[in-house]
Formats: structure tokens, C-alpha cells, sequence
């Protein structure tokens, strides 16, 4: 696996920009780049299980499992991917997971003058390298616009 930077300045403060990168409502519109019907089931507290969601082209719900393996309010969060979710079936073994499960996901926060730096840190597979190049800095220019 690879493991791929993004970041974005936001002009808000971390407390604002940590909670609309989370909340539920604000979460569905800026992950609208990686899919239109993104959401999440589950927590954000340290240990919790997630669910990333959403519908294919054909509308069948999928996703990843993961769990939250820290969250310091407004400073960082770490997510660790472990499974896919087929519908409502778990898939974390197999052919279909193993070329990037354990891979993490990690949010950093760091405020200065107003001013929030966005970092995001995860690994990804060759496979995806692309996709996430071209989607990740969309995503992040669609918190900036709901965050300021």
C-alpha cells in the first residue's frame, strides 16, 4: 500500500472544521465527490465500528467496515480499515480485501491564527492512487466551502 497527503487551509476554526467534517448532515455533502449517496453508520468515539456507505450504479448498498482507533477532538482522528460491506454482509477476509485491509485513514487538525490546516493521510492501493489524487482535493475544496 501507499500512502497519500492531502491537505487544505480552511479559514475556520478547528472546533468548526471538526465537526463538519464529522456531522452526519455536513459529512453527506462533502464526501458527495468520492459518491453522491455517501454516508456512515456508526460512531466516531475511540473503538467505535463505522460503517462508510453508499449505493453502486445499480443501487446496492456497499461500503468499508472500519473502527476508530483515536479521536481527539479537534485535533485528530484515525480510522482503520478492516472489511467491506456487500449489502449488509461483512467481508473481512478473502481476495476482496486483503490488497488493502489494515490500511489507515488519518484526519489532522492543527489551528493558527483562525486558520485550520486539514491533513489527511491514507493508504491506498496502486489500484486507487489516481482516483484518490483527483477526488480527495475536491472533497476537501467542498469542506473548505461549507466550513467558511
Amino acid at each position: 500500500m501507499k500512502n497519500q497527503t492531502y491537505q487544505i487551509d480552511i479559514q475556520a476554526p478547528a472546533s468548526v472544521v471538526f465537526h463538519k467534517m464529522l456531522d452526519k448532515e455536513t459529512y453527506k455533502l462533502w464526501t458527495f465527490e468520492f459518491n453522491p449517496t455517501s454516508d456512515y453508520e456508526g460512531g466516531w468515539n475511540k473503538g467505535d465500528k463505522i460503517y462508510f456507505i453508499g449505493q453502486n450504479k445499480d443501487g446496492k448498498r456497499e461500503g468499508m467496515v472500519a473502527k476508530i482507533l483515536e479521536n481527539i477532538p479537534n485535533e485528530f482522528v484515525s480510522i482503520y480499515h478492516y472489511g467491506i460491506l456487500d449489502g449488509d454482509i461483512e467481508i473481512t477476509e478473502g481476495p476482496a480485501v486483503e490488497s488493502w485491509a489494515g490500511g489507515t485513514e488519518n484526519y489532522h487538525f492543527k489551528e493558527h491564527n483562525g486558520i485550520t490546516n486539514v491533513t489527511v493521510k491514507v493508504d491506498t492501493t496502486e489500484e486507487y492512487l489516481s482516483y484518490f489524487d483527483e477526488t480527495w482535493p475536491k472533497a476537501l475544496s467542498r469542506l473548505k466551502e461549507i466550513c467558511e
